[in-house]
């Protein structure tokens, strides 16, 4: 098995205690040279400068390729080309373009006055000026909002059309979930990068919660498997076992790039990536 080129997503820190966390994260996954690193965005924009702050902090510091996300929530279209401008003028040039979640107690996604409509117009902005390698975010599982798979797909295709160069999956349990998505994505014409996103599992309740919310189907013999690991204490050593299985399979697919979902917990993607064949590399420098 040839090890795959791998990313991380990390949630920008929001107290002190976890910005330690943040830093201690990187510290663990950054020897293993992954292809870049992205920093989330909370709901509603609510960690916009957060975000801002810990993306230029790991440019500078770690020396990693940084990818901040970028969403069109709360912000009209010149704030958030200018947030945009913010992240080129601190060597920051990969953005994840998305539409983002809306404010919580909010029912669904509503425009800004003054703002992007949807993400497909975000994109296209962002493709103009040049400055920017463009990811975006794919639905291996019907997204909640979407009329069928086929609207899921279709739209995809219009992200990348608009100019984006690489679509990172949103999670999922079993292999042929995203081969059947990969198919039914060549069949519609899209033949630019999609990356299977991978959460490993480091606590099946939230895992579960968080799948249900985002339209995840969780087939029934992981939620058994799950449900008999964290009774006998074992849910650690089934949530290796599963999330290193679903990355071989993948593998052997054809699949030779992976993003993990680290939740700024890296011990478990750490010891699914050396299972994979990737190993450390280098150790991190410029700590600050």
């Amino acid at each position: 098995m040839t090890a795959p080129q791998i990313s991380f997503e990390f949630f920008p820190p929001k107290n002190l205690e976890a910005s330690f966390r943040l830093w201690d994260t990187v510290q663990v996954l950054a020897p293993l040279a992954p292809r870049f690193v992205s920093v989330t965005y909370g709901a509603g924009g609510t960690t916009r400068e957060l975000t801002r702050d810990a993306v230029a902090t790991l440019h500078k510091s770690s020396g990693l390729n940084v990818a901040a996300h970028l969403t069109c929530v709360q912000a009209s279209r010149e704030e958030t080309l200018a947030i945009a401008d913010s992240f080129a003028l601190a060597g920051v040039t990969d953005i994840v373009a998305l539409r983002g979640d809306p404010p919580q107690g909010a029912g669904h996604f509503t425009p800004h006055p003054g703002g992007f409509a949807n993400s497909v117009e975000l994109i296209q902005a962002l493709a103009e000026t040049g400055k920017f390698a463009i990811r975006v975010g794919a639905y291996p599982d019907i997204h909640p909002e979407a009329a069928s798979a086929q609207a899921d797909i279709d739209w995809l295709k219009a992200k990348l059309d608009a100019g984006a160069d690489e679509a990172l999956t949103q999670f999922f349990f079993e292999a042929e979930t995203f081969f059947r998505f990969r198919d039914a994505c060549a069949k519609a014409g899209i033949d630019k990068q999609i990356t299977p996103g991978i959460l490993p599992i480091e606590n099946w309740k939230g895992a579960r919660n968080f799948a249900r919310r985002c339209g995840t189907h969780i087939p029934a013999w992981v939620e058994d498997a799950f449900d008999k690991a964290t009774r006998d204490g074992r849910e650690d050593l089934l949530a290796t076992a599963i999330c290193t299985e679903l990355c071989s399979e993948l593998i052997d697919g054809g699949v030779d790039k992976l993003h993990f979902y680290t939740l700024n917990r890296p011990e478990l993607t750490r010891d699914v990536c050396h299972a994979l064949g990737v190993t450390p590399r280098v150790a991190l420098q410029n700590v600050a």
